[in-house]
This record gives C-alpha cells, structure tokens and sequence, in this order.
C-alpha cells in the first residue's frame, strides 16, 4: 500500500530492549516497523526471523527496526513478562516497543490509529517521516529488501 502521508507517532505502554523512541527523533533515518504478536504463527516464523536478518544486514544509521508487540486476542497470554521471555529466547536485539491497550476495545491504540488488519503487519517509513508502506502478512525477502535499499538511497530533503 502506498502513502505519502507523514507516519502518526506510535502509541506506546513501555519500550524493551531501548529507550524510549519516537518517529519524530529518528527524522532522517528509513524506520521499519513490524508489528507482531508473539503468539502469532506467522509472525514466529517469518517476521521475527526476518526482522533479525534485516537487523544485523543494515547499518544503524540508515535504518531504524522496530518491534511492535501490538495484542489484539488471547490477552491474558501475552502480558509484558512472557513478552521478555519471548524476547530473550529469540535473541531479539533490536527496540520493541508494546502497544498501548485500548480502554474499552480489544484492538491497542496504534493497530487502531493506522488501520492495521492484523499481525505480521509492516510500516516503512521514509527519512522525512512519510509512511511509504503498509503491509499485512509476508513481505519476501528480496522485495523487503529492495524496497529498504530504494528508501535508504533516496535522498533526503
């Protein structure tokens, strides 16, 4: 999906593995976003593995990754202590913030905010701070890949 509308700040409860960050502060910057849920097959088997590859492959200071644990069912399960079991046992480096809940909805606040269908769900956002993408389910490699490299050499300004 393609936008170029500037990226609604993230709506957070806590930050895990990183201080707290903003879209704002990393202006400059190519940020990818995955959004997860750690008891989402899918996300287990593709997102995260993928989201660590990308991690490791491309430099701090072209690409911000973030985590977004964003829960919508099965609550209960997925409270901040199993989330920082998970994130230990998968060897997750790399910011993960969690979803702010909603008060009186099942769906947390950023899901909300950007319309998101479900989990793996990817946002890629540009060095000024435009959401260049939005996509549920898989991305494959060489098109994630692709499209990082496209954002990261644009020019900024």
């Amino acid at each position: 999906m393609q936008n170029l509308t500037s990226a609604p700040e993230l709506i957070v409860s806590k930050w895990l593995n990183r201080s707290p960050l903003s879209l704002e502060s990393l202006r400059g910057k190519v940020v990818m976003v995955v959004a997860f849920q750690m008891l989402c097959p899918g996300c287990v088997s593709e997102a995260i593995p993928q989201a660590k590859k990308i991690f490791a492959s491309f430099p701090e200071n072209d690409l911000a990754l973030i985590g977004l644990h964003t829960v919508f069912e099965h609550h209960a399960a997925m409270q901040e202590v199993s989330l920082k079991a998970f994130l230990h046992e998968y060897r997750i480096a790399f910011p993960v913030a969690i979803d702010m809940p909603s008060e009186n909805h099942p769906i947390p606040q950023t899901m909300a905010l950007y319309q998101m269908q479900g989990t793996p769900t990817t946002l890629l956002i540009d060095r000024e701070g435009k959401l260049r993408t939005q996509q549920f389910g898989h991305i494959p490699d060489l098109l994630i890949g692709a499209e990082l490299m496209k954002l990261i050499l644009e020019k900024q300004g």
